[in-house]
């Protein structure tokens, strides 16, 4: 690969392998509008730039931005992989993805006749690069493409403000289901569990489209992918879109009335009936120390 493009802050220039940091600053670039950034990319795609592969963490504005892309430069886009090898010699990349909620894994070659390679990764899949801070990457200033008339208008944000860890990078996680029955028992069981464990909140969708949750708690196929050292299920059944969001936690927990997590589940998962136990000692990695309290 021939450069790695970042739009991020400045901390990115001081990542391991990183070579150039290209930057373009616009009063349009302060929200990122699929609409507004995608002229930018193209310009760059199709510039001086010898560019092999353009890659992103899997998130909703990369979902928007890099297949339009792809699409205005006729080549195609794959999605959420998992791992990759890419051949030098001929430029081509295999790369290998989750379909059929998790179930099945697909392998993808992108061969040479494919001049860039577009992608989204699955973060918890790969670990997080390194920070040289002796080392700084090489800036580049890229002149903004003006968009006057973009068909979409960025009109507000809304953002969950919590004092807990960031869902997606936590390393325990406590997500809560349609047992719960209401948002208030959502709330009174999980958040206080949560703060003593130093734990992120999650929620499956059941929990979520019944209002028990806001959106952004959602785990599972169509929320967020999670991979923490302990994953704590209460009221959760095992549906296997829920699976696709936390099946990679090193360690699951479920406190459920009906044991259907699947089989393969078992080597790192213990099942709890709420009505049999009033403390569960469970069985931690070596960084852990934990006494959790069932109702």
């Amino acid at each position: 690969m021939s450069y790695v493009v970042l739009i991020a802050d400045y901390h990115a220039s001081r990542l391991k392998g990183l070579s150039t940091v290209l930057h373009s600053a616009s009063p349009q670039y302060s929200v990122p509008v699929p609409e507004i950034l995608s002229p930018l990319l193209e310009k760059l795609l199709s510039g001086s730039f010898s560019f092999t592969h353009v890659a992103s963490a899997t998130s909703s504005a990369a979902k928007s931005l890099l297949p339009r892309v792809a699409a205005r430069l006729d080549v195609p886009a794959v999605s959420d992989i998992i791992s990759l090898k890419h051949d030098a010699a001929n430029n081509s990349t295999v790369f290998t993805r989750p379909i059929y909620a998790g179930n099945a894994i697909a392998t993808v070659r992108a061969p040479s006749t494919i001049p860039i390679k577009f992608f989204t990764v699955r973060s918890t899949s790969f670990a997080a690069a390194s920070i040289q801070h002796d080392l700084e990457a090489e800036t580049q200033v890229v002149d903004p493409v003006d968009v006057p008339d973009s068909p979409t208008k960025h009109l507000k944000t809304t953002i969950a403000k919590s004092d807990r860890p960031d869902l997606g990078v936590a390393s325990r996680v406590v997500s809560g289901g349609r047992a719960l029955k209401n948002a208030e028992t959502f709330a009174a069981t999980l958040y206080p569990l949560a703060d003593v464990l130093g734990a992120a909140v999650g929620a499956s969708r059941a929990a979520v489209d019944a209002g028990y949750a806001d959106n952004s708690l959602q785990v599972g196929q169509t929320g967020k992918v999670v991979a923490p050292e302990l994953y704590m299920a209460l009221g959760i059944s095992g549906a296997i879109q829920h699976l696709a969001g936390m099946k990679d936690s090193k360690l699951i927990a479920a406190v459920n009335k009906v044991n259907t997590v699947p089989r393969f589940f078992q080597p790192r998962f213990i099942h709890v009936h709420p009505s049999n136990v009033d403390f569960i000692r469970i069985p931690m990695p070596p960084s852990f120390k934990l006494l959790m309290l069932a109702s």
